[in-house]
């Protein structure tokens, strides 16, 4: 089978491409714009092509898109005219240059800021989001009307599922870490202050090695992708904001007799005091801290073995231990 997979060398690319290389005997096509930046086995096993192409020029890639089985799209602009470029124009322009006489699956990357808590499209994301968040909605959008046109069936966009990570984390000596990997050793100095507060709130989580395997999981059965509605959110369960807190602070043995409640009328008293400037999004999201979904996927979901379930995973997968920062 012949599998693209684009941004592969981002931090979720890097665990894709990795996971695809030595656990199955597909055909690659990493699509990079510095082939430097690929820091994966490329010599481990034949079918494995490093392909330097951008996004912005996605057409050059016309005649090898015209040749894909699978393609699995990571890439992203993350602000400016460049994320709607890339995330939007290119990335649709990429869906019409895909055969879908050929092309049996798309794993399209989406973003969970996307969606509400019963993962429908959020109005709000498409209004006030970030350059970033904004693009994707719209691609969905527009995803989404092609899905439901009268002759959606001769389109790729009936064979897309869309994934949406929840807060990714991951990266190492070879691989770039996610923004929020990058930060634990931030939080890892402060525990011992962070053991006497509690916040309202909820998240999801998950480490990019998970999402690589459900992603190799989702190949090697497309078949799944129709019991989602080809609409996956990928994360590991629930968890309250005050429990993160606690289970953060017990990994590095901080465990206080009580905790201060951080109330969202304490965080308004704040901000209009010292006179804090929010963006738009940024209000919304904390008058909306709760980012809940009813059924976020992890390997766990198909049975199969979970690299990070715990927020404890996440610390000790990034090499910090109790009182240490990273390795």
């Amino acid at each position: 089978m012949r599998i693209l997979v684009t941004g592969a060398s981002g931090c979720v690319g890097h665990y894709i491409s990795e996971t695809l290389i030595q656990n199955t005997d597909h055909e690659l096509f990493l699509f990079v714009r510095n082939p430097a930046k690929l820091q994966v086995d490329i010599d481990a096993r034949p079918g494995i092509h490093v392909v330097t192409a951008d996004m912005m020029e996605i057409e050059k890639q016309a005649d090898l898109l015209k040749t894909i089985e699978v393609a699995v799209l990571t890439a992203a602009g993350w602000g400016g005219q460049e994320a709607f470029d890339i995330n939007y124009t290119k990335t649709h322009i990429l869906f019409d240059l895909l055969d879908p006489q050929v092309c049996q699956q798309v794993i399209y990357f989406s973003t969970e800021s996307v969606l509400d808590r019963q993962d429908q499209l959020l109005p709000e994301a498409g209004k006030i989001g970030t350059d970033y968040i904004m693009s994707k909605y719209q691609c969905l959008d527009k995803l989404t009307q092609e899905k439901n046109a009268p002759d959606s069936a001769q389109h790729i966009a009936s064979k897309v599922t869309t994934v949406f990570p929840t807060l990714v984390f991951g990266g190492d000596e070879t691989k770039p870490y996610s923004f929020l990997s990058a930060g634990l050793t931030d939080i890892a100095k402060y525990a011992g202050i962070l053991q006497w507060f509690s916040a309202d709130g909820s998240f999801h989580f998950i480490h990019g090695k998970d999402i690589a395997e459900v992603v190799r999981h989702l190949i090697a059965h497309p078949e799944i992708a129709d019991k989602f509605d080809r609409r996956i959110v990928l994360g590991n369960k629930l968890v309250p904001a005050a429990d993160g807190i606690k289970q953060i602070c017990a990994y590095f043995g901080k465990r206080s007799p009580f905790q201060i409640p951080l109330s969202i009328a304490i965080a308004n008293f704040f901000i209009k005091v010292f006179k804090i400037q929010m963006a738009e999004w940024d209000r919304f999201c904390l008058n909306n801290r709760h980012f809940s979904h009813a059924r976020p996927v992890s390997p766990a979901t198909f049975g199969l073995p979970t690299y990070a379930p715990t927020i404890a995973d996440i610390f000790r997968t990034r090499g910090l231990v109790s009182g240490s920062r990273s390795k």
